[in-house]
């Protein structure tokens, strides 16, 4: 028995999909699907540099008038986002599909079609996030969909805000999805799957803000961070 993959229409269809694998029905176009994903997040990457978010130290070059120099640095910064794009996409992928595989035990080709449609849903927040910063012509180190606004408001501490900035309503429908799937093949009870993938989301939301605040930039070049 052959089914044909169909992104948009098992992510918003999973019921479907779940019965399909359940009778071990032989899946095609994954693979292209796969390769799609990663594609597009490739070039939403390069598209984010290219505007210029995260490349504000680069002006500098610019102003003092080393323009060979600048060009340089914006190549060499668009190699570097092309290459993070790679390591974000794989590690959430990757990583984290094989950590579910496992702890809960579900195949580990099931598990790679949950983390596709992960992948989609973080790379649709970026996306989202892009276009309204290109849409008012700058960008902010929050998030409009995470609670990072929120926190800033009444928190000041840059640590607390990028923790809770890295959780967003992306997260919980992650999260929401990742149950639904799961459980259908995995015998672990929902309350500690629940509390699984939330501990995960924290977890990764935890060190994604550690990297955020740490002065990673003075460390590499061998500078001592500001006072």
């Amino acid at each position: 028995m052959f089914f044909e993959f169909r992104f948009w229409k098992y992510l918003f269809n999973r019921n479907d999909l779940i019965a399909s694998l359940k009778n071990d029905a032989t899946m095609r176009d994954f693979q292209s699907r796969v390769w799609f994903v990663a594609i597009l997040g490739v070039l939403l990457y390069a598209l984010r540099d290219i505007w210029g978010l995260h490349t504000e130290e680069l002006t500098a070059i610019f102003v003092n008038g080393f323009e060979d120099t600048f060009t340089i640095a914006r190549i060499v910064s668009l190699i570097g986002t092309i290459f993070w794009s790679l390591l974000y996409m794989g590690f959430h992928f990757f990583v984290i599909g094989f950590i579910l595989h496992k702890i809960t035990k579900v195949d580990l080709s099931k598990v790679a079609i949950l983390q596709l449609f992960v992948v989609a849903l973080l790379l649709m927040e970026k996306a989202f996030n892009y276009f309204l910063y290109a849409v008012v012509g700058y960008a902010t180190d929050y998030s409009v969909l995470s609670f990072g606004p929120l926190a800033a408001t009444f928190i000041e501490h840059s640590y607390v805000n990028y923790f809770f900035n890295e959780l967003s309503l992306i997260s919980g429908l992650i999260i929401a999805i990742q149950l639904h799937f799961l459980r259908a093949f995995t015998t672990i009870s929902v309350r500690n799957l629940f509390l699984l993938l939330l501990a995960i989301q924290l977890i990764l939301a935890l060190i994604t803000a550690g990297f955020e605040v740490l002065p990673i930039q003075s460390w590499v070049e061998g500078g001592k961070p500001n006072e």
